[in-house]
């Protein structure tokens, strides 16, 4: 990857709808090396797609938690089977295995504190191996 392939996903992560032409002009190429280019990021897995980015509340999902979760076991079964529950929860946009106080990082979107409390009892309370939560409620986020 070279400097040019750097500048085209530097726009394409601020404007992943740009026009091939535009995207050209940006960084500096014409059109057709530029969609070459675009189409070889594509094929090597570096850009692995594109989204819509929707305001939350647009999906009925006003109130966002960050939840710090620790497992009660660490072994490779139980970690196995934790991942498996989580990543079906629809409630949860983002799910981070870190390092520090917890063992996983979870973004959870609902659309209310009532739906959060719903959530916690009955989804995230329902998963194997689930030790302790701690929860966070978003109350403002700031764009870069």
């Amino acid at each position: 990857m070279d400097d040019i392939d750097r500048a085209i996903l530097a726009v394409l992560e601020r404007d992943g709808r740009i026009s091939n032409a535009d995207l050209a002009e940006a960084v500096g190429l014409s059109p057709s090396p530029c969609l070459r280019r675009v189409r070889r990021l594509e094929d090597d897995g570096i850009i692995t797609g594109y989204r819509a980015v929707i305001r939350p509340s647009a999906m009925d999902r006003g109130l966002r938690v960050i939840v710090g979760v620790r497992l009660s076991r660490h072994a490779r079964d139980a970690v196995a089977a934790w991942e498996s529950g989580v990543t079906r929860l629809p409630a949860v946009t983002a799910c981070h295995h870190v390092t520090g106080s917890f063992d996983y990082l979870l973004q959870v979107d609902v659309k209310d504190l009532a739906a959060y409390e719903r959530f916690h009892a009955e989804a995230l309370a329902g998963l194997p191996e689930l030790g302790a939560v701690t929860s966070f409620v978003v109350m403002k986020t700031l764009e870069p």
